[in-house]
């Protein structure tokens, strides 16, 4: 599993857009370093804010994590 590949893929431009003013979710160093609240905020459902992420996207983001958030 690889950022790139199985996770970048997982975040719409708009999400990036919105999200610009704290980090880019098009950044492996940034979403890595904010994988732990990105995750709490998906688990919530309350990221993206316009629709939640079904339960197998948010397992992949989850697994991601777990295998330390590879490049």
């Amino acid at each position: 599993m690889t950022f790139e590949t199985d996770i970048r893929p997982l975040f719409r431009e708009g999400d990036r857009t919105a999200m610009l003013y704290a980090f880019d979710l098009w950044s492996h160093a940034d979403v890595r370093e904010h994988a732990d609240a990105i995750l709490e905020r998906l688990e919530e459902g309350t990221m993206p804010c316009d629709d939640p992420w079904p339960d197998d996207q948010v397992e992949i983001f989850r697994a991601w994590i777990a295998e330390g958030a590879p490049a």
